[in-house]
């Protein structure tokens, strides 16, 4: 019987397929090297312009004239060729995505190492460089040496403050930074129908931390429901009996808010352990956690109150964005003292929008925190939005367990 990664391209693990791609995608910054691999390929054409997007969001707006201008070349291609295009503050490409466009059992690929992030969908969603998709763009296809599965068993429930983020740094740190090398990481269980579609997305977004190709859910009532709601009618996925090279069983009940010690995504402390930490900045936002339900919770932690940091909160999208408008939360995060950013990545990749300064301090609720990531001589520990808001109020480190 078959993983779903194996249902999906249509061979046992460790087989090479020929797949045609459902959809592809870049972004600001790789659009400019695929564009270029595109060109050198002696290519005159796209195969189909419909299932191809190309969405700015990394330095976005540009920082500064050479961008701008590598961006300009990037807007009229996109326009002339009719590819699906998202200009500057609509968005986190992986974010775009996931609002009704990926579906179950499609073959997705971005030209960014969190494609990942839409296996939430029960789609075989991964990444690929400049090179890779070039060739999507001209063939429509590409090849996949099947992966082997990890199965992560969930059961429990979330107590307390502890949140997806807080499981997704706990599963990370388990399998380590190389654990699910080329694997894909296949979440199942019991507590799975209790976890929401922004919950899948933070999970499956972190399985590239492991090394993993890919990080999916099977399409369940939750997945039919999120997409009907989008006006995209699907049907469930039914899990098989199958056989993983390794799995890994976590009760969410155990989980407690956490965080990432830079310059490693796997090495994680229970907040309580780095509690009154100083700390210069805070970011919430990302395709990790910039979703509106982030968004929602972080307003309910600082309602009412005043940061003692500078803090910097950037939506995920312009839907994101306009919703937020919509219900208070906007104004609730503002009148605490925050700044809002232009849906996108913000300062995540250290290029503007808040990158971090030699010696500072930032809590994050990213998904990296390599050295020199956000800022040069900075360092960066990655955190739930609980945790986020609850140290953003002191100016250190703080548990949102007892604050």
């Amino acid at each position: 019987m078959s993983t779903l990664s194996e249902k999906i391209l249509g061979a046992p693990a460790g087989e090479y397929v020929d797949r045609q791609v459902d959809r592809a995608y870049v972004h600001d910054g790789t659009g400019v090297l695929t564009l270029e691999s595109w060109k050198s390929m002696g290519a005159d054409r796209l195969m189909d312009a419909s299932r191809l997007y190309m969405l700015f969001d990394h330095i976005s707006p540009a920082n500064n004239s050479t961008t701008a201008a590598l961006q300009h070349e990037l807007r009229e291609f996109a326009r002339c060729s009719f590819m699906n295009f998202s200009d500057v503050g609509g968005g986190i490409c992986h974010q775009l995505m996931s609002e009704g466009v990926v579906l179950p059992g499609e073959v997705v690929i971005g030209a960014d190492s969190h494609s990942c992030s839409l296996g939430a969908f029960g789609a075989f969603a991964t990444g690929v460089g400049a090179t890779d998709m070039a060739a999507i763009w001209l063939t429509g296809g590409t090849w996949f040496r099947v992966p082997e599965s990890i199965g992560i068993h969930l059961t429990g429930s979330f107590m307390g403050a502890a949140e997806a983020k807080d499981l997704a740094l706990t599963y990370v740190s388990k399998l380590g930074m190389d654990g699910g090398t080329y694997r894909a990481l296949e979440f199942t269980g019991t507590a799975v129908t209790r976890l929401s579609m922004d919950e899948r997305l933070v999970l499956c977004n972190l399985a590239v931390e492991t090394g993993a190709k890919a990080g999916m859910f099977y399409a369940d009532a939750v997945t039919v429901n999120y997409l009907a709601a989008l006006g995209k009618k699907v049907e469930k996925q039914i899990p098989e009996t199958c056989t993983y090279c390794g799995e890994l069983d976590i009760d969410l009940s155990d989980i407690v808010p956490q965080v990432a010690l830079p310059p490693r995504v796997d090495t994680i402390k229970p907040v309580y352990d780095l509690a009154g930490l100083p700390i210069d900045q805070v970011f919430v936002g990302t395709c990790t956690n910039g979703r509106y339900s982030d968004l929602a919770r972080f307003a309910r932690g600082v309602k009412g109150k005043k940061v003692a940091v500078r803090t910097i909160v950037v939506p995920a999208s312009c839907d994101v964005l306009a919703k937020a408008i919509r219900t208070g939360v906007l104004t609730d995060i503002i009148e605490a003292g925050c700044t809002i950013g232009t849906p996108g990545c913000g300062p995540c990749l250290g290029a503007h929008m808040g990158v971090i300064g030699e010696g500072e301090v930032c809590i994050s609720t990213a998904n990296r925190n390599f050295k020199n990531r956000m800022g040069v001589g900075g360092e960066i520990y990655l955190a739930s939005v609980a945790t986020a808001a609850a140290s953003a109020l002191v100016g250190e480190i703080a548990d949102p367990e007892v604050a």
